[in-house]
């Protein structure tokens, strides 16, 4: 047994995620050689880096060589700064303008995702003696924040806005970008795809002609990366594709990523049901004959879905295992009635690799109608992470029991 192993046996042995670092440098260096020379890269790990830890994350990216980092609020922006980042952070979603005077102090960009939300920020950055850097925030076709955008005739009136944001007193306008809403559809996102980005390189050329000149354009996310190279411009933004998934199964052009996040749990208690007996709540679940059933201690409190019930199956010594009766929300039920020997101890892999079977994100998402991000950024807190490296322990982030 390795490192890991041993910490997980002696520590836990209940439900934890083990978080695969070499997978995260492999992931990054595929990233960073589809990129045009001098392009650079934003990591986006908000979301507490989609589950993985953002503090590690955080430090991992940088020593590889990240240029940003990409988060979705104040507190994130905070978190890993606190943990040691510092690279420039870039806020793309709301932050209160009063708190103008922190983001400077502590170098973090924040998007400007409006007219009024500039006007405010402008107040306050003046009002606290300071400026703050700004990436100009363009809605080209999500319809979610940003200058409304999306027809050049029709909205040419957000030219006189953007101007007018980027000239605000308190405020430094170093960037510009916009968030694609198709890019991971294939062929059928490919129109829509490009239609922004003639709305977003139309718009820089516009404000470029009103003397407005920005150091960093940016709207290539993780599919348009890889689908639309053409978007890459001064900087990419990867979110997903960093941490070992596709963002749909429609991209056009795919490589092989190493999924970085397996999460296990292990076998609890182990019974033999007779014929007829209900299994957990609702009475959905009948045995139909005497049945060998493994309880094991996960459920939705740890985020694993509800909706996952009598649908998934987890991996029990190699072997798929089917979920019997409803999830609950600290433990499940494992019919374990054709896999010999499985006693109390034993792991169980929900998502990752056991032997020749696995279970994969993308499969749990599918099974209930979601996305892969929702699975792995669903990981409750918890739920330990211990990170390994070179197949051995290379640290433990435990929410519950910090110092």
């Amino acid at each position: 047994m390795n490192k890991a192993g041993e910490r997980m046996d002696s520590c836990f042995k209940r439900t934890w995620a083990e978080i695969d670092l070499d997978a995260i440098e492999e992931n990054y260096r595929k990233i960073r050689a589809q990129l045009k020379p001098g392009t650079k890269i934003c990591c986006v790990v908000k979301a507490d880096a989609y589950g993985h830890g953002a503090e590690r994350l955080s430090q991992e990216y940088e020593a590889l060589g990240a240029d940003w980092f990409a988060v979705s609020n104040l507190e994130e922006a905070l978190q890993i700064r606190r943990a040691g980042a510092t690279r420039p952070i870039l806020i793309l979603g709301y932050t209160p303008p009063c708190k103008a005077a922190e983001l400077a102090y502590n170098g973090i960009a924040q998007a400007v995702i409006g007219p009024e939300f500039g006007e405010e920020l402008s107040r306050e950055a003046v009002k606290a003696g300071v400026t703050v850097h700004t990436h100009l925030q363009v809605d080209t076709g999500m319809s979610r924040v940003g200058f409304f955008y999306q027809d050049p005739l029709r909205d040419a009136g957000a030219i006189d806005e953007m101007e007018h944001a980027c000239r605000l007193p308190g405020l430094e306008a170093e960037g510009i970008f916009t968030h694609f809403a198709a890019a991971d559809e294939g062929e059928g996102g490919r129109g829509y795809t490009r239609r922004q980005f003639r709305a977003l390189t139309e718009a820089i050329s516009r404000l470029e002609k009103r003397g407005l000149h920005f150091k960093l354009r940016h709207c290539a996310n993780s599919a348009a990366i890889f689908d639309f190279p053409e978007t890459q411009l001064d900087m990419v933004r990867p979110g997903i594709i960093l941490y070992g998934l596709m963002p749909s199964g429609s991209m056009i052009h795919r490589i092989s990523l190493s999924p970085a996040l397996s999460l296990k749990s292990t076998v609890a208690l182990v019974k033999t049901i007779p014929e007829g007996t209900c299994v957990s709540y609702g009475r959905l679940f009948r045995a139909r004959r005497a049945t060998e059933v493994a309880t094991v201690p996960i459920g939705y409190a740890d985020g694993y879905l509800r909706r996952l019930s009598g649908h998934a199956c987890m991996l029990v010594r190699g072997k798929r295992a089917p979920i019997i009766g409803r999830v609950c929300m600290d433990q499940l039920m494992l019919d374990v009635t054709e896999i010999p020997g499985v006693r109390a101890g034993d792991t169980v892999t929900v998502i990752g690799r056991d032997g020749n079977e696995s279970v994969s994100a993308d499969e749990l998402a599918g099974l209930a109608d979601t996305i892969s991000y929702e699975i792995i950024c669903g990981v409750a807190k918890r739920v330990p992470r211990l990170y390994i490296k070179d197949g051995r322990d290379a640290g433990l982030l435990d929410y519950l029991n910090r110092a």
